[in-house]
């Protein structure tokens, strides 16, 4: 058996398959919020941009309240009436993903749950595409709502990106959102979330360079 080796032109027509191919593969982001402490290590944001005085930004479940939807008691995040410090102000507190890189397909998916006592809770989940950007402003595009005044159990939702004509970087939001603590809000939980991406360009190519290169060791029986 002799080598044959490519050429140039073959490497890279068989890398560009190879990119569009792995392209074309979603990669997945999974946060079950089993410590809610390591989520800015992460890539994640927490924003409260509730009513001055401010209170606390989302924290870690408290399994005296619910337990998380799976796992240990307390692996879900929460956020309650005491995101801001004033009797009758209103809360606006940001949980942000990591910048991730979305399109069409891409998805957000996960549970919810409220505490209910008669005090409405309303999360929103929206979209920003302005990159790595926080600043709450930029996320104009409302994906979902979910509202409940009354503890209905952990309720799965799932809502799409949809809007997005090409792969733009963005963020996904959870927004806790009460308009007046002396007579809505009280605590909410998110667990299990999942949003689906696609790859960053330089990652798949460099998955098209790796099989490339092997292609240049190729062999053919003569």
């Amino acid at each position: 058996m002799a080598e044959v080796p490519l050429s140039i032109k073959q490497v890279i027509a068989a890398t560009a398959v190879l990119a569009v191919s792995a392209g074309a593969q979603a990669m997945t982001l999974t946060e079950g919020f089993d410590d809610v402490a390591s989520l800015s290590g992460a890539g994640w944001a927490l924003v409260n941009n509730s009513s001055a005085p401010l209170g606390g930004d989302w924290f870690q479940g408290n399994s005296g309240i619910f337990p998380a939807a799976m796992g240990a008691a307390n692996s879900y995040v929460a956020a309650s009436f005491l995101s801001t410090s004033s009797p009758t102000g209103a809360i606006s507190n940001w949980l942000m993903s990591p910048a991730l890189l979305l399109d069409a397909s891409s998805s957000v998916s996960f549970q919810v749950r409220t505490a209910g006592d008669g005090f409405l809770d309303t999360l929103e989940v929206r979209l920003s595409t302005s990159g790595s950007s926080t600043n709450p402003a930029g996320f104009g595009t409302l994906l979902g709502t979910y509202s409940a005044s009354t503890d209905n159990g952990w309720q799965a939702l799932s809502f799409s990106v949809g809007a997005l004509a090409v792969a733009t970087e963005g963020r996904i939001a959870f927004l806790y959102k009460v308009s007046d603590v002396s007579v809505a809000g009280n605590y909410i939980g998110i667990d299990s979330v999942v949003i689906t991406a696609v790859p960053e360009p330089a990652t798949y190519l460099l998955m098209g360079l790796g099989v490339a290169a092997l292609l240049l060791r190729r062999r053919a029986i003569v």
